[in-house]
């Protein structure tokens, strides 16, 4: 598998991340900046969240980490939380604002 199905798989593996206090996964609410593999199976996945206090930053993040890791192809995932860009509403893909009501 290359690293482009590598990074695609992750992304599905993503979409089944969700973050407990909104209905939608991670993905589409735009929490995930970039999803990068690396030759060696080494994948590095650079995240936000909401807010520096949600009450999910401690347990989201290993949670990316750990499913990114079984995905085929994985040999290891560095996950990174990161504040800037800040996240806002206007992250949200088209199917998150439409699940949230937001068109």
């Amino acid at each position: 598998m290359d690293t482009s199905e590598i990074e695609a798989e992750v992304i599905e593996v993503l979409r089944t991340c969700y973050d407990p206090e909104i209905p939608v996964n991670i993905y589409d609410m735009g929490l995930i900046y970039d999803v990068k593999a690396e030759d060696s199976g080494l994948v590095r996945v650079m995240m936000t969240l909401t807010s520096p206090h949600c009450p999910a930053a401690a347990q989201l993040p290993a949670e990316v980490e750990m499913k990114v890791r079984c995905v085929p192809g994985v040999a290891d995932a560095e996950v990174k939380v990161v504040w800037d860009p800040p996240w806002d509403p206007s992250k949200l893909s088209e199917a998150a604002k439409l699940q949230l009501g937001f068109l």
